[in-house]
């Protein structure tokens, strides 16, 4: 079933977009929380963006999505947008995907953060298939069901945010769920000839930066400890981040 694409009225508003958490729990509380007394200076409405992979590679996705479960920050609403990790461990779950590649791109940091080790379970079982039915046991059902409704893109009349990117000269509405999911190269080759300001994550840059009309905020939290927001009111921007960069206006 394809996923929700939401539109949002960005006027009187104050967006914060964050990019992917991959399981980095302290440092999505240390982000919100400069966010909270950022946000003080305005007035209207304060949403904060989530451009999906809370899970994998880092050491506390399980603590992550119960967080982003519960309600967002007091006086914020809350979007969290599908990353491909999120997609990836749903494919897993459900037996779509075979788990030596999902582990292979984080899912046993993700396993480790539900107290699950698949090496030590399939040492006591043997079998593949009741290695993977304890796992999959092991995932609490409002977590699955967390995940199969995260939405895949919001947009408004100057911006976009998704998690990898869109596909350059089809309309939003046409767009392949599979590139807002994963898209890299021919999005970016389009970065000037955007329509709209596209934000988003999924390609690790060492410090975000405007290219044409798109901006990257994933900074690898993961490997890192820099977790990246971008603050948006009206056409300006301004980040935020954790760890040793300093906060500054978009150049």
């Amino acid at each position: 079933m394809p996923r929700e694409r939401l539109v949002m009225d960005m006027r009187d508003s104050v967006v914060y977009a964050i990019g992917d958490v991959h399981g980095c729990y302290d440092e999505l509380r240390a982000l919100e929380q400069k966010i909270q007394l950022d946000a003080l200076q305005f007035r209207g409405r304060k949403v904060i963006i989530m451009l999906g992979d809370y899970v994998d590679r880092g050491p506390q996705s399980r603590r992550v999505i119960e967080h982003l479960m519960a309600p967002a920050p007091k006086g914020f609403l809350r979007v969290c947008l599908a990353g491909n990790h999120e997609v990836a461990m749903l494919s897993y779950l459900d037996g779509h995907l075979s788990r030596e590649p999902w582990l292979r791109v984080g899912g046993l940091e993700t396993l480790f953060s539900y107290g699950v080790d698949p090496a030590r379970l399939k040492s006591l079982y043997g079998s593949n298939d009741e290695v993977d039915m304890r796992i999959r046991s092991a995932i609490p059902a409002s977590h699955v069901d967390f995940l199969r409704t995260l939405p895949v893109m919001v947009c408004s009349e100057k911006f976009v945010f998704v998690h990898a990117g869109i596909r350059p000269g089809i309309a939003l509405e046409a767009q392949d769920e599979a590139d807002l999911l994963n898209i890299r190269e021919e999005f970016f080759e389009a970065s000037h000839r955007l329509d709209r300001w596209v934000v988003h994550g999924h390609t690790i840059v060492d410090a975000p930066q405007r290219d044409g009309r798109r901006l990257d905020i994933d900074t690898g939290a993961f490997r890192t400890g820099r977790l990246t927001a971008v603050r948006i009111v009206g056409k300006y921007g301004r980040l935020l981040s954790t760890g040793d960069r300093v906060d500054s206006a978009l150049r």
